[in-house]
């Protein structure tokens, strides 16, 4: 499985950066590929992404949510993939937000793209989109403040 590590500061309150995160549905604005992102219940997403040049879709479980602290989740069909967002309070207006993924390349075009660094690079700049989409805005679209208990293998 290959990992990606990342983090970046974001000159917004940790509760607007935390509740950004919550809107799900929100993700194509900010992240390169995310066609589409679909919250079934609290726990559950679907996602539709261009991945190669083909698009995939998979569904992903949250299997904890702490509000203001951390987000993790794993995939439960389709590509395996699995991550933590980790947010930390740098001052009232400030704070920073760890991204940590694991994710298991399928075929030939996604394990070239992985060797070459495309995941790696497509992760970094949706942080750097997340960073300039919250900062813009200075608050977030919705936010849901809701705790899922952690269960099953997160970090």
């Amino acid at each position: 499985m290959a990992k990606f590590t990342d983090s970046i500061d974001v000159e917004v309150p940790l509760s607007t950066a935390y509740n950004q995160w919550t809107q799900f549905e929100e993700f194509p604005r900010f992240m390169e590929g995310v066609q589409s992102v679909r919250q079934l219940d609290e726990a559950r997403l679907v996602w539709k992404a261009e991945i190669g040049g083909k698009t995939v879709e998979w569904q992903a479980k949250i299997v904890e949510q702490v509000p203001d602290l951390r987000i993790a989740w794993r995939s439960i069909s389709g590509a395996k993939n699995s991550g933590v967002v980790r947010f930390d309070r740098l001052g009232d207006e400030r704070c920073r937000v760890h991204l940590e993924l694991e994710y298991e390349p399928e075929g030939a075009i996604e394990n070239v793209g992985d060797f070459l660094g495309v995941v790696e690079r497509r992760a970094k700049g949706d942080l750097e989109r997340f960073k300039t989409f919250i900062e813009h805005r200075s608050h977030e679209t919705g936010g849901w403040r809701g705790t899922i208990p952690k269960s099953g293998s997160a970090r």
